[in-house]
C-alpha cells in the first residue's frame, strides 16, 4: 500500500456559497504524458464521480465551453499523450449511470461516451467520459484512470477546476486507489478561511487519538451512514427521545452540506438548551435559517457553550466553537444549527460541525473516525 497522499487548502465554507462541497483541495491531478498539470478540486464524498473542466473539442452545436473561472483551470486533452475518450460501446460506459444516476449519451453519429451529472445544489456538469493517467505522488500512479472531462457545466463551482468524487462507487477516486490507500481517507476543515486545512489519501497519516463509529446500514450506499444516540450542551444530556433519532429514514455525514440539519424535535431541545446557556447575551434578529442569534455589539468576548454528539457505538465527539456558531458579522454570532422542515428528512451532519477535527473514512473497515484538533 503506498504512503499517504495530503493535499492542503484553505476552506471557502465560511462564505455559505455551495451546498455542494467539502472543501476544495489541490491536487497535481492529470499526468498528461508530459507534465503534471495541477487542479483545484472541489471534494465530496457524497458524490460517486469526479468532473474537470475541459477545453472545447466539440462543436458548439453538440456541446460548448462554459466552465467558469480562469482558462489556466481548464484541463487540454489535446497535451496528453495518455489520454483516450471512453466508447459507448463499452462496460465502463455502461457503470456511469451508478456513479451519476443518469444513463450516459452518445454523440450523435459518434461513438464517444457523454456524461450527465447534477449535483445537490442544482450545479451540473456535462461531458465527456475519459481516462488518463493519475498522478497524486511520484510514486503513486493509476494508469486507466477514469474521470469526467466536463464541456459544460454550470452552478456554484466557483474558482475550482471540477470536482472530486469520494463516494462507494467504483468509479470515485476512493474505489479506483484502493490498491494504494485500502479506501481510507481523511480531511480537516479549518475554523476560516484565513487557515489550511487537508485532505489525505491512507492509514499512515491518522491521528493516535481518533474515536471511531461505525457506518450504520442504509439501503442507500450513496451516502455513508451513521447513527446518532444523543446530544449535549454544556456538559448536559438533552432530553431527546432515543426514536426522534432512530425514527429518522436517513442520517448521513456530508461534507457537501453546510449546516447540520436535525429532526425538530431534537433541534427544538438543543435550542433552548442554549439559550438558557446563553442568557447573558442579548438576542438578535434570525439570519437566513438561523433563529437564534446574540447581539454582541457591547461584549469583546463570549463563552460558547460546548455542544457534544454521541455516536453509535457511545463516541462521544466535542465541536470545535466553530462548529457551534456562525458569525455573520463582528457583533454578531449565531447558533449554526437547523431544523428539518419534514421528518421524512434525512438528518446531515454538515461540515461546519465537522471543523478543526481530523475525520477518517475507513470505508474497508466500516468506521468513521474522529480526531479534536486535526487543524486549526
Amino acid at each position: 500500500m503506498g504512503n499517504p497522499t495530503t493535499v492542503s487548502s484553505s476552506n471557502p465554507l465560511d462564505h455559505f456559497f455551495c451546498l455542494l462541497v467539502a472543501s476544495s483541495v489541490l491536487v497535481s491531478f492529470f499526468n498528461n504524458g508530459v507534465a503534471a498539470a495541477d487542479r483545484k478540486l472541489l471534494a465530496s464524498e457524497s458524490h460517486e464521480f469526479h468532473t474537470i473542466k475541459l477545453s472545447s473539442i466539440l462543436p458548439d452545436s453538440v456541446c460548448d465551453s462554459s466552465s467558469q473561472g480562469p482558462t489556466d483551470l481548464i484541463f487540454d486533452p489535446s497535451k496528453s499523450s495518455t489520454y483516450s475518450n471512453i466508447s459507448c460501446r463499452t462496460p465502463q460506459c455502461n457503470k456511469l449511470k451508478s456513479a451519476t444516476g443518469i444513463t450516459p449519451d452518445c454523440i450523435a453519429g459518434g461513438t464517444t461516451c457523454i456524461y450527465r451529472t447534477l449535483y445537490g445544489d442544482n450545479s451540473s456538469s456535462v461531458g465527456f467520459f475519459a481516462k488518463d493517467t493519475l498522478t497524486l505522488t511520484p510514486t503513486d500512479v493509476v494508469p486507466n484512470f477514469f474521470f469526467g472531462c466536463g464541456q459544460n457545466n454550470q452552478g456554484r463551482f466557483g474558482q475550482t477546476a471540477g470536482v472530486l468524487g469520494l463516494g462507494r462507487d467504483p468509479l470515485s477516486i476512493l474505489q479506483q486507489t484502493s490498491k494504494q490507500y485500502g479506501q481510507v481517507f481523511s480531511y480537516c476543515l479549518p475554523s476560516k478561511a484565513s487557515k489550511t486545512g487537508y485532505l489525505t489519501f491512507g492509514k499512515s497519516s491518522v491521528s493516535n487519538s481518533v474515536q471511531y463509529t461505525p457506518f450504520s446500514t442504509s439501503p442507500d450506499k450513496t451516502f455513508y451512514s451513521i447513527d446518532i444516540l444523543a446530544m449535549y450542551v454544556g456538559g448536559q444530556k438533552l432530553q431527546i427521545s432515543p426514536t426522534v433519532f432512530s425514527s429518522t429514514p436517513l442520517s448521513i455525514i456530508d461534507s457537501g452540506t453546510i449546516i447540520t440539519r436535525l429532526p425538530l424535535p431534537a433541534y427544538t431541545a438543543l435550542r433552548d438548551a442554549f439559550r438558557k446557556q446563553m442568557t447573558s447575551y442579548p438576542l438578535a434578529r434570525p439570519v437566513s435559517i438561523f433563529d437564534t442569534c446574540y447581539d454582541l455589539s457591547i461584549y469583546g468576548t463570549m463563552k460558547i457553550p460546548t455542544i457534544s454528539i454521541v455516536f453509535g457505538g457511545n463516541t462521544k465527539i466535542d465541536l470545535d466553537d466553530s462548529g457551534v456558531v456562525y458569525v455573520p458579522n463582528s457583533n454578531r454570532v449565531c447558533l449554526a444549527f437547523a431544523p428539518n422542515s419534514d421528518p421524512s428528512d434525512a438528518l446531515i451532519f454538515g461540515n461546519v460541525q465537522q471543523k478543526t477535527m481530523q475525520v477518517v473514512y475507513d470505508v474497508a473497515g466500516g468506521k468513521l473516525g474522529f480526531a479534536a484538533k486535526g487543524c486549526a
